[in-house]
């Protein structure tokens, strides 16, 4: 291991790969202000109950993979393992609980103690939208449609939509009946970690991986048709929907997701491009009751794993725009001439021009390697005798062709031609 490597689980971004993070973040910023987003940030931690009420107290998350400490005076404050109990909370600061829609979007860095994998750290970046105070089946429709406008405009095609209904509050007892009832029969052939959900969360045995419980699980009793008629016409108008705006799906009814929050549509979205199931986006319709609120705020929204979203491009060979090169790079062999250049970059960059340049004493030889490196389109030299003539040649390094510039000229030619 390096001296100074990032702890395990995290990564330093590089500017070569943060132009592909700049990509993804603008075009998630432009597709969700299209459906009237805007954009919201919250704290990176806040007080533990936002999460263990949020998500709730036997999900896996808060039981095993929350980051959590006391603040000097006491209080319980945890890393946010998720976006949504951390909008949800700044929401209800708002109208929102008397009805009014609110729709924001967000993205920034989460925290899980998990076992760091490819796609999987702990520290990981998310790209996530909440539609809050609302609840219709529409609604839900185009948060989905929203999403894979999203990774068709970021360039990931072929990712496959898997959604689910999880009904009400009120369906949960007589389908958790059903499937206690089911697995009961089989808990002795089942992983560890089943055996626990089935004691804690019985909805998280629909989705273990673990290869022994896989031929129980298939075999799992229709859960849904336990549910109230109210709910399944709930799904019903979801996935006409879906159908109408183009959308291509599958259902599974083992898609539960993991969090205790979902209510009626539940969705995630893989790849085959990751070589095996990894979830690339999901989320669902959702209700949360947090801190001094008498009842729960619905919503519907979807968190996107940034880590994940560039496997994915790098697979498919997806274009990164590449906005490393400078506009210009300035050369000066003497101060004077590095002062001008200073004042001269400062003038453009003022105009919206990635300018760079030397301001260090060097030869010209090293200088000419510096404008390389930077990938400058143009170079701009001025030395003892530039100075004295009141001139700059601009150099064109794609073709080598350069011309003399006078200085009071330089300015405007140079927003004109660079």
């Amino acid at each position: 291991m390096a001296a100074f490597a990032p702890p395990p689980g995290t990564a330093d971004i590089f500017p070569a790969e943060a132009a592909a993070w700049r990509m993804l973040e603008s075009t998630a910023a432009k597709v969700f202000s299209a459906y009237g987003y805007g954009e919201l940030r919250t704290p990176v931690f806040e007080y533990t109950e936002v999460f263990q009420r949020g998500l709730g107290g036997e999900t896996e998350v808060v039981q095993k993979e929350m980051y959590t400490f006391e603040d000097r005076g006491g209080r319980s404050l945890t890393l946010r393992p998720e976006g949504t109990a951390g909008v949800m909370r700044a929401l209800t600061n708002t109208d929102v609980a008397n009805g009014t829609e609110q729709r924001v979007f967000y993205y920034g860095p989460m925290f899980r103690g998990e076992r760091p994998s490819a796609g999987r750290r702990r520290q990981f970046h998310q790209i996530g939208v909440e539609n809050v105070g609302r609840c219709a089946p529409l609604i839900d429709a185009e948060c989905i449609a929203m999403l894979h406008n999203f990774l068709q405009q970021i360039g990931i095609t072929g990712a496959e939509f898997t959604i689910n209904t999880r009904g009400v509050a009120a369906d949960r007892a007589p389908a958790e009946a059903l499937l206690r009832e089911y697995f009961a029969k089989h808990l002795d052939s089942m992983c560890p970690d089943c055996r626990t959900r089935f004691e804690r969360n019985i909805w998280r045995m629909l989705d273990c991986k673990q290869e022994c419980c896989q031929p129980i699980i298939a075999d799992a009793p229709d859960y849904v048709s336990a549910f109230s008629e109210e709910s399944r016409n709930y799904f019903e108008e979801v996935k006409t929907a879906l159908t109408r705006l183009n959308v291509p799906f599958k259902v599974s009814s083992r898609l539960v997701r993991g969090l205790d929050y979902y209510v009626h549509t539940v969705f995630e979205v893989t790849h085959s491009a990751l070589g095996e199931q990894i979830a690339i986006a999901g989320g669902g319709r959702y209700e949360l009751f947090l801190p001094g609120e008498k009842r729960p705020l619905p919503g519907v929204g979807f968190a996107a794993g940034v880590e994940r979203l560039l496997l994915v491009r790098n697979a498919l060979e997806a274009a990164v725009p590449d906005t490393s090169g400078a506009d210009c790079f300035l050369i000066g062999l003497n101060a004077a001439a590095r002062m001008e250049n200073l004042i001269l970059a400062d003038e453009l960059r003022s105009a919206g021009k990635n300018i760079a340049l030397e301001l260090e004493e060097r030869s010209f030889k090293a200088q000419m390697r510096s404008a390389n490196r930077s990938k400058a389109a143009y170079t701009l030299i001025r030395g003892e005798s530039e100075m004295e003539q009141h001139i700059a040649i601009v150099k064109n390094m794609a073709d080598g062709t350069q011309c003399e510039v006078p200085e009071k000229q330089l300015t405007d030619y140079l927003l004109k031609n660079i």
